[in-house]
Parts: structure tokens; sequence; C-alpha cells
């Protein structure tokens, strides 16, 4: 079954587009890790940056969250969030139509 996932991240002050730069560099080599299907960062109107992903299962998810890339993205980021990000692992839980009732 698949997961959704959600990592907030809170930048220091000033430093936004700093942390997004950093966020697009880890894209390319997440995009390719098996079990990828959306990897995909977004600007929130309160300041914060939310990346959205989906995997195909959580053994993908561990095994991402256990890579390089993970570890490359936290040492780029470490200067430029407030706090540690706040990651919520999701189920989806289908509804209506198969192209808008599931992410």
């Amino acid at each position: 079954m698949s997961v959704v996932v959600t990592a907030v991240f809170h930048p220091v002050a000033g430093r936004g587009a700093e942390l997004i730069a950093a966020l697009r560099t880890s894209i390319p080599a997440v995009h390719q890790e098996d079990g990828c299907r959306l990897y995909a960062i977004h600007d929130a109107e309160d300041g914060t940056i939310t990346m959205i992903e989906k995997w195909d299962s959580r053994e993908a998810l561990a095994a991402h969250a256990a890579g390089a890339a993970v570890k490359t993205l936290g040492a780029a980021v470490a200067d430029l969030i407030a706090q540690p990000p706040t990651v919520t692992r999701m189920t989806p839980l289908p509804a209506g139509t198969a192209e808008q009732g599931e992410l």
C-alpha cells in the first residue's frame, strides 16, 4: 500500500529562497529511487516550505529515509532551517474518482 508524506520546513528568516534551492538539488536523485511516485516542493502562504511525497510502500520510504539523498539533503539544509522539519506519514483513503480521490 502506498504512503504519502509531508515534510514541513521552517526556514531561517530571510533564507527561504536558499532553502528552496537546497531542496531542489535533491529532487533528481530522489525521483530515480525505487518506489518514488511524487517528490515535490511547495511554498506555503505561512512562510513554510512543504515537501509532498508519495511512495509505493513503507519499505520504499524507509529505503529513501536511509539513503544518500536524504543524508545529503539534511546537510544542505541544516543551517537554513529554524527547527527540525515536521514529518507526517499518511495512508491514502481513496474516495470519489480515481483521479481526484487519491494523491
